[in-house]
This record gives C-alpha cells, structure tokens and sequence, in this order.
C-alpha cells in the first residue's frame, strides 16, 4: 500500500494556496490597472512571491487571465445548469446570468481581453475559448429545446442555430457595453431577445401595414477610412516596403495583439531595420492607425457591393459581404477581433477609434432599419434601435466564433437566418 508523507501534503496545499494567492492579486490588478498595463513582475510582488516563483505556475501572463477567466465561465456554466433545474420550465436564464456577470469586478473588461487575444491558434487559451463555445452551444440548444417543449418558445425555431447566434450576440454585447455603456445594456437587450423568441420566425402583426411600392431613399454606406494618414505617391520601391510593413504589423497585431508587439519585432517579421520603418511610420500609434484604416479601406472597397434600392435589401445583402470577407480576407477579421478587445481600456491607442467605428455601425444600421419599417419591411413591433445593436452584437460575436471553429460556425448562415426572422419576406 502506498502512503502519502504529511511533508508531501503540506506541499501540495502550499502549491495550491499559493498559485490562488497569484490568481488572486493578477485579478485584482487586472481590474485596477488593465491587463495590457500590468506585468508578472506587479502580479509576483502582490501576491509576495519571487517573479522566477511565480514563473514555476504560470509561463506567461496570457497563462494568467486564462486561467481567471476559466474560474469565471466554470461558474457561469454550473450557473446556467442550476438556472435551467430551478426556474419554471422552459425559462431561458441568459438575461439573469448576465446579471450576474455585470456584479463580478472586473468580468465583462477581462472576457473581452481574452475573447479577442485567444481567436489566434498560438495563444495558450485558445483551446479553453474553443471548448467553452462548443459547450455553451450544447447547453443553449438543451434550454432552447426544453423551452420549445414547455410552448415559452415558437415551435419553428432551430435550437442549434439559436443557441449559435445567442452566444455570439451575448459576446458581442459584452464587448459593445464597454465602449457604448449608455447605449448598449447587455441584461435588456438579452430580454428582450429571450421574449421574441415566443414569436413565430418571421412573424409580424396582421394589422401591419402593407409593403410600401415606394421606398425611402437608402442611406450610404459609412466610411471609417482615415484620410489623413493616406501615403505620399512617392517612389514605387518606397510604397511597395510601406505596404510590406503595412502588412507585417497586421499579422503581428492579429497574433500578438499591439501591446505585446514591438516596432523591432515588425521590423525583423518585415526584413527591415527598425530605423527604416520609423522612415516609413513615425510611431507604433501611427502604424496601429495605418493599419485600422487599410482594413477599412479593404473592407469598404469591396468589389460586388452594389447599394440595394430598398433598405431591407442592403440588410439582406451583409450576409453576403460577410461571406467574402472569410474567404478573401480572413486576416482582416482575425486584426479587428483581436485589437476591438484589446482597445477596451480607455486609455488604449486605438480605444476612440473602435468607439466611433461602432457607435457609427449602429447608427447606419438603425438607419436602414427605420427605413425598412418605413416601407413596410421590418414588422412594427420591432424597434430599429435594438436591431440595429443586436445586429451588430451578433455579427461581431460570430466572427470570434468562427475565429476559433472554421469548421462549424458558418457567419453567413447565421447572419441571413436572423435577418430572415427580423426581415420576413412577403
């Protein structure tokens, strides 16, 4: 029979009680201070160990949060399940366990972080991000599927594709609420949510007004693209290593993230030295800007789009430009999910221009709803304003969906699914 030594025990409880002790003072500093702007070094002196201490538990400080926010998801999971068993049955419990979640210090700010920095396959929460999808996914189509049972929601919904789009529309939530706090509540607008699912797809008052045969004018698409950091024509050879650094510093920004990438680390990624970038890009803040502004200019320069004549109709088309967009410029969507989460902290370089980006999005969206329940297309119990933040909620959670599971999260599918429920045709 084999025996444990009472020194081994004490040991063990020493490892487990200090590595709760460096949890702990990482969490609270996260919070105080910001993920981006806090090291292992500050982690190691609040919980009083040694830094090479510390690095026996954790290699990195990415280590770190994912492991606070696995303790975080670990309850929201054991949450969910005693949600489900307690309330009245086919209760979808989302908005509650928001709730919760707006209550725990430091929560929404940290999720995002790591909701962004783990969608690339090198970062050591990757995994951890991809399985707490996968289950969450199972979980949300067991509730869907009890709530169907029970008649608390519409017999034609697809649980699956529900379960998918609630998610992503809940991250995306979590992530507009830190930039927009006085226009995005995360517990209503899952509410809301919750109760229209009681409602058929596509289902619209029969005292609704008919389709107008006359449609308001559409609005343009907005353009984020910044102007003024355009570059000089200059010299062939001079834009070619422009676009060469342009290019390096968006592969490192999507797998590093910007804090953690250095001008040096682009220069030797690019073949170039860190004299000749500053050449080129006078700061990181100006190759970050640089960089913002060519995704734009990618996105917004996209070859089919064609405006549509009715508002419904360039709704209906966002599917579609979302579908190019994984195939032709997947890079791009890993750079805006990466530096979106990353920029949540005010004092980020890049913190106003995600602010305006997405405060500009919901505008032009609410601005094409309204113009379809002017014409008759967006049914009259539906408010612009919400679908407009739902739409863009939903379409930035799953493109980190998809960031971390190619293979089963199809944005498209899910984007035209929604609009066909908001947008019934008739």
């Amino acid at each position: 029979m084999t025996t444990i030594s009472p020194t081994a025990t004490a040991r063990s409880a020493q490892l487990v009680r200090t590595r709760a002790a460096i949890v702990a003072a990482a969490h609270d500093l996260f919070v105080t201070r910001g993920y981006r702007a806090t090291s292992l070094r500050d982690v190691a002196a609040a919980a009083g160990i040694s830094h090479p201490g510390l690095l026996r538990h954790f290699a990195t400080k990415d280590a770190v949060l994912a492991e606070i926010v696995a303790s975080f998801e670990s309850d929201n999971q054991l949450a969910l399940l005693e949600q489900l068993a307690a309330d009245e049955p086919g209760t979808l419990g989302y908005s509650l366990i928001a709730q919760r979640n707006e209550e725990v210090p430091g929560y929404l700010a940290l999720f995002a972080a790591l909701t962004g920095e783990a969608s690339s396959p090198r970062h050591p929460a990757h995994e951890f991000m991809r399985d707490r999808y996968a289950r969450l996914r199972e979980l949300s189509t067991d509730a869907v599927d009890e709530a169907i049972a029970q008649d608390t929601v519409s017999a034609d919904r697809d649980p699956a594709g529900e379960a998918v789009r609630i998610a992503a529309a809940w991250d995306g939530l979590q992530l507009l609420s830190q930039y927009l706090p006085d226009r995005v509540d995360v517990v209503t607008a899952l509410e809301t949510y919750e109760e229209g699912l009681a409602l058929p797809v596509g289902w619209r008052d029969p005292d609704d007004a008919a389709v107008g045969e006359h449609a308001a004018p559409v609005p343009p698409m907005p353009s984020f693209t910044n102007d003024d950091i355009t570059p000089p024509a200059g010299y062939r050879v001079g834009r070619e290593r422009r676009a060469e650094i342009l290019a390096g510093a968006t592969a490192l920004f999507a797998q590093e993230g910007y804090g953690d990438t250095s001008l040096r680390d682009i220069a030797e990624h690019v073949g170039v030295s860190k004299s000749t970038l500053l050449h080129h890009y006078g700061s990181k803040e100006e190759l970050l800007s640089a960089v913002l502004s060519e995704r734009d200019r990618q996105i917004e320069t996209r070859g089919s789009y064609v405006r549509a004549a009715r508002a419904a109709d360039e709704l209906r088309t966002l599917p579609a430009g979302a579908a190019e967009n994984a195939v032709d410029a997947p890079g791009l969507i890993e750079v805006y999910a990466v530096l979106s989460c990353e920029a949540v902290p005010a004092d980020h370089p890049a913190h106003a221009y995600f602010e305006q980006r997405l405060s500009g999005v919901i505008d032009h969206f609410a601005a094409l709803f309204r113009g379809a329940q002017q014409d008759g297309d967006l049914p009259s119990h539906r408010d612009p304003e919400f679908e407009a933040v739902w739409l863009t909620a939903l379409w930035d959670g799953l493109q980190y969906q998809w960031l971390y599971d190619r293979t089963s999260v199809d944005v498209a599918a899910q984007l035209t699914a929604h609009l066909d429920d908001v947008l019934p045709h008739r």
